[in-house]
């Protein structure tokens, strides 16, 4: 049942079978429909999720009341409204699944509880910070530098699967341009 997370940690840290079993006490796992919310606005974000299988947006509703795509999340990747779990305040976005999903969600109070049983797992959830960290910074950066076709063609070639599971009008929210200019996009680039 939590196969892909298992995995995913060993590539970071050392876990024996105890660990492993230690680590599925303290989370949860859940079989997500196709557009199921796992949060929505105005709610504290209480959990980390790490996605299993499948494919999730985390968007905020802007002031022209237009859906703003901020993160994708498939498999293997971690998603959450940090801001909101650390703070324990509203949250201002919504994370909701893509595709059908299973994800396994670690509740804030556990993942205290599971860093005091597990230490090595501080080591591993230090190193993801510091990748999601970076992967903003380049983002923003990128955001800065580069024209929107720039950015579109940067983001195609760098992640190739989103571009086969996401729909086209998510992509352009999260680029920041229309679902028509990504369409003119995508012939310049056939």
């Amino acid at each position: 049942m939590h196969k892909n997370i298992i995995q995913h940690l060993r590539r970071f840290i050392d876990l024996s079978e105890n660990d492993i079993e230690l680590f599925k006490k303290y989370s949860e796992t859940n079989q997500l429909k196709k557009k199921e919310f796992v949060l929505q606005e105005n709610k504290i974000c209480k959990h980390l999720y790490f996605v299993e299988k499948g494919c999730l947006k985390m968007y905020f509703i802007n002031k022209k009341g237009i859906e703003q795509i901020t993160q994708f999340a498939i498999d293997g990747w971690w998603i959450s409204d940090y801001q909101s779990f650390i703070n324990t305040a509203p949250s201002d976005y919504y994370i909701e699944t893509i595709e059908e999903s299973k994800i396994v969600s670690i509740e804030s109070n556990n993942l205290d509880k599971l860093l005091i049983e597990l230490p090595q797992l501080e080591k591993y959830f230090r190193k993801m910070m510091q990748k999601a960290i970076a992967g903003a910074q380049l983002r923003s950066k990128l955001l800065y530098e580069m024209s929107k076709e720039e950015f579109y063609f940067h983001f195609s070639n760098s992640y190739p699967e989103f571009m086969l599971r996401v729909p086209q009008y998510m992509i352009a929210s999260y680029l920041g341009i229309t679902p028509e200019y990504l369409s003119e996009l995508r012939k310049k680039n056939n």
